[in-house]
């Protein structure tokens, strides 16, 4: 039952979008954009995991990389991300190239802030017990410091993981000629709203399901601490 409070014009009814997704769903035109979005989407989150990660790490464990690094983190922190849109595109053009560097730069500073401040709560008991017992600074590193950086760590990819889907929507949404972001623009440009919520509901449900399948694995690795 509808209330008619709003123009269906503007906001279908969800019978209405369900109706659309069931169409588009049997057109191979979704599968291919979700698939060029989810590649975009996978390829930055996983440099920035490999390169935030490090980073992180290297500060926590080096004062002078945390003297050189901290700043420019602490700087590009609160700036909007999808302010790096436009410089994206005049580094890599209107590609994959320009979306995959967006989401890696966004993402990459939770990651490395989840493994900064986890590297740096380690147990300095523990580290002072392993250098005392000859274990060298590699030794300790691996075997101190990355145990105790990994819960953190691993709440700052989670955090990457929402923060590339926004990524990806909104680059694709200005720049692209394919991707979930595009089609979601195509369609609202051509005024077809069933559609559009449509793609918009695909959306997230990618978004909660891959938070989902990640909090399965962020629950296993995490098992040995129980």
């Amino acid at each position: 039952m509808r209330l008619h409070l709003v123009s269906p014009d503007v906001l279908p009814s969800l019978s209405s979008v369900l109706e659309a997704w069931w169409k588009l769903a049997l057109d191979a035109e979704l599968w291919r954009s979700a698939g060029a979005s989810l590649y975009r989407g996978a390829a930055g989150l996983a440099l920035a995991v490999v390169a935030g990660g490090a980073l992180g790490i290297a500060m926590a464990w080096w004062r002078p990389v945390n003297a050189l690094a901290s700043p420019l983190v602490e700087a590009l922190y609160p700036m909007p991300k999808s302010a790096l849109i436009p410089v994206t595109v005049l580094w890599l053009g209107f590609g994959d190239g320009s979306k995959i560097l967006l989401i890696f730069l966004g993402c990459m500073l939770p990651v490395t802030l989840g493994a900064f401040n986890g590297a740096r709560s380690s147990d300095q008991a523990l580290v002072w017990s392993a250098r005392s017992m000859g274990a060298s600074r590699l030794a300790v590193l691996r075997d101190v410091v990355l145990p105790s950086a990994l819960p953190e760590l691993l709440n700052g990819i989670r955090t990457a993981i929402a923060l590339s889907f926004i990524l990806l929507v909104s680059s694709e949404l200005i720049v692209a000629r394919s991707g979930l972001g595009y089609l979601i623009g195509f369609l609202g440009e051509g005024g077809v709203y069933d559609a559009m919520f449509a793609v918009v509901l695909t959306v997230a449900f990618l978004g909660f399901f891959a938070d989902r399948l990640y909090l399965l694995l962020y629950n296993r690795v995490l098992r040995w601490r129980e």
